[in-house]
C-alpha cells in the first residue's frame, strides 16, 4: 500500500461511527481529572470514610464484566440479580458455556453448570431479544432502527421480567439533581437496594458513547459515586462527581432522556 493511501486510510478510520451502544474497548481510561479511579490512594480513602456503602460488598463479590460492547446493561443486570438473589435455591442454570467435549468426562447425571444469573440468561426473560441487543432492527414509534443495547426503560423492564422491583427515573430537565442525588444516596445506604444507572460517557468526561454500570457508593466529602464500570478495559471503576453523573444521564437516547434504576427490597 502507497503512503498516500495508508493516510487515507488512517482518514476513513478515524471518521468511522460506532454504533451508540458500543464501547471503545481501547479508550483511554478517562479524559477528565474530575474522575478519581477506585484503585488510586484518593479512591480507596473514599471508600473507607463512606457511610453509603453498603451494597459495596456484594457486588463486588458478584462483578463481571460485559462480555461484548452491547452487553452493558445485561452485565450490570446479571451482576445485581445475583447479588439480590444469589442464595436462592431456584436459581437458573446457564448450560450454554459448556462445550459438548467439556462433559465428556463429567460422572453421568452431573451438572457441573453454576447455578446463577448470567449476561446471557438474564435476556431472555426480557421483551428485548438478544439479537435486537445486537443490531437486529427493531420497530420503535413506527420506525424500524437499530437498537443496540438497552434503553433504560428496556432495562427495567428486562429486570422486572427476571422478578427484580424497581423504581425506575428518567432524568429529563424537570428532575432536580437534589433530588437524584437523595435518591441514590438514601438506596445505597439501605441494605438489598441497588442502583443502576445509565449515561453518556462523553458528558461525563470519557471516551465512548452511551453506557450502563451499577453504582457501589456515595462519598459525601468529595460529593462523588463510585461507578463500578462494567466495560473495564475502557474504564475501570471510578469516582463521579455527582454533578457530573447527573450531567451524563440528562442525556437523550434513542426515545428520552437516559436516567437510573432503583432496585427496591421487595
Amino acid at each position: 500500500m502507497s503512503f498516500l493511501a495508508r493516510i487515507a486510510l488512517a482518514l476513513l478510520l478515524t471518521t468511522v461511527q460506532l454504533p451508540a451502544a458500543f464501547a471503545l474497548d481501547n479508550a483511554p481510561a478517562t479524559i477528565s481529572q474530575d474522575l478519581v479511579p477506585f484503585s488510586s490512594d484518593d479512591g480507596l480513602a473514599r471508600l473507607a470514610r463512606s457511610t453509603a456503602k453498603v451494597d459495596f460488598p456484594a457486588l463486588a463479590n458478584q462483578f463481571e464484566a460485559e462480555s461484548n460492547g452491547a452487553f452493558c446493561g445485561p452485565a450490570s443486570a446479571a451482576i445485581v440479580l445475583n447479588a439480590v438473589r444469589g442464595r436462592s435455591p431456584d436459581l437458573p442454570r446457564d448450560r450454554s458455556r459448556l462445550h459438548s467435549e467439556d462433559l465428556k468426562y463429567i460422572p453421568s447425571g452431573y451438572d457441573p453448570s453454576v447455578p446463577r444469573f448470567t449476561q446471557d440468561n438474564v435476556i431472555t426473560k426480557g421483551q428485548k431479544t438478544r439479537a435486537q441487543i445486537l443490531g437486529e432492527p427493531m420497530t420503535i414509534n413506527g420506525k424500524q432502527i437499530q437498537d443496540f443495547g438497552y434503553q433504560v426503560r428496556q432495562l427495567d423492564e428486562m429486570l422486572r421480567a427476571n422478578g427484580l422491583t424497581t423504581r425506575l427515573v428518567i432524568v429529563d430537565d424537570s428532575k432536580p439533581e437534589q433530588d437524584i442525588r437523595t435518591d441514590l444516596v438514601e438506596n445505597l445506604k439501605r441494605r438489598g437496594d441497588y442502583v443502576i444507572v445509565a449515561y453518556q460517557r462523553k458528558a461525563v468526561g470519557q471516551q465512548g458513547p452511551g453506557h450502563i454500570s451499577p453504582l457501589g457508593a456515595y462519598d459525601a466529602e468529595s460529593d462523588s459515586f463510585l461507578v463500578l464500570d462494567v466495560n473495564p478495559a475502557s474504564a475501570g471503576w471510578v469516582w463521579m462527581p455527582a454533578a457530573t453523573l447527573v450531567k451524563g444521564m440528562r442525556t437523550f437516547d434513542t426515545v428520552e432522556n437516559r436516567g437510573y434504576i432503583l432496585v427496591e427490597t421487595p
